[in-house]
């Protein structure tokens, strides 16, 4: 399915603190040119953030700073409806009626639960567990017609249309659109600077393995510096860096930031060293940031036009979702 034939996108992102360079590259940069191309509804799922105990003013704090990195990176709240999902109740409303309708067999074969929950299933919460059904309320709810996954997500969407099948069938009624997977071109996957077998992540314990949305331009330039290679020149292949992971990463940084492929940047800086490719490789990445990092800084001088943002954001996404829970709790036969 083309990106044409899509009317209605829906997303959504668990909030997290500390966005960096392989989260912008990876999803949001694919976010910011579907704005352009549908009708999109991006959420913050902070519902789906406490299926484990989190800090509740961390989660605040992780709601607003995801809000204004999606922003500041080119999400657009004129063109998209930006909203937190916990501001909007038909999603926990919806998630119930929709749970009475998924089959624990489905469940069952997730399996993003079975790696979330590693050796300790009895001990996770049943939020956890049940929350590929609300995924499914967050995307039904809208009548989407396309939802941006990678393929280690295929699998959610697939169960979102068996529960909306299954409703439909069951209480005779053309309710749920049924949606479509948009797998569409994968983002770069960004690897850490200090070791390029491992993606890139705020967990890592080294602030050198990463490139943070919010750092600055010394930092940056120090990092691209001391980001671990090899001492061989670029060969004039992309092909031949698969035996050398850390100055893959970087011609990949490169080739994504200039929407280029990785072997038009070996073409171009074949026979170079990397003392020629990392300063422009980190003149590349100050351009990319700076406005990124100057666009957070605003919202954390007026936080209350974040605010604002989220609040017209689920007030837009109420109006949008009441027809769908309307329909689905006059369908099961309950008083609204």
């Amino acid at each position: 399915m083309t990106i044409s034939n899509m009317k209605r996108v829906v997303s959504g992102i668990q909030p997290t603190g500390n966005l960096h360079l392989g989260n912008y590259l990876g999803a949001i940069r694919r976010w910011v040119r579907l704005q352009d191309e549908a009708e999109c509804l991006i959420f913050l799922a902070d519902l789906h953030a406490i299926t484990d105990y989190i800090d509740p003013a961390k989660l605040r704090a992780d709601v607003n700073g995801m809000a204004a990195a999606l922003i500041a990176c080119g999400i657009d709240p004129d063109k998209v409806v930006l909203f937190n999902h916990a501001r909007v109740p038909a999603h926990p409303e919806m998630a119930w009626i929709l749970s009475c309708t998924a089959r624990v067999g489905w469940l069952n074969r997730m399996t993003q639960f079975k790696e979330k929950s590693g050796k300790n299933r009895e001990g996770a919460s049943v939020g956890l567990y049940a929350y590929p059904v609300l995924q499914a309320a967050d995307v039904l709810l809208y009548q989407a017609t396309h939802v941006p996954v990678g393929e280690d997500q295929k699998q959610h969407v697939e169960l979102m249309r068996d529960i909306a099948v299954k409703f439909n069938t069951d209480y005779g009624v053309d309710l749920f659109t049924i949606p479509e997977p948009h797998i569409g071109a994968e983002g770069a996957r960004i690897m850490s600077l200090r070791d390029g077998t491992a993606k890139m992540s705020k967990s890592d314990p080294s602030e050198m393995s990463r490139i943070n949305l919010s750092d600055d331009s010394d930092s940056i330039a120090q990092k691209i510096r001391k980001a671990k290679t090899d001492p061989e020149p670029l060969p004039d292949s992309a092909e031949a860096l698969k035996d050398r992971p850390e100055a893959l990463n970087l011609v990949t940084i490169y080739a994504a930031l200039t929407d280029r492929t990785p072997q038009a940047v070996t073409e171009e800086y074949a026979g170079k060293g990397f003392g020629q490719f990392k300063p422009a490789l980190a003149d590349l990445l100050v351009e990319t940031i700076a406005p990124i990092r100057a666009r957070l800084q605003d919202f954390e001088a007026d936080p209350a036009a974040l605010d604002a943002i989220l609040v017209e954001g689920s007030r837009k996404a109420a109006a949008l979702a009441a027809p769908t829970l309307e329909g689905a709790y006059r369908a099961v036969g309950l008083p609204r």
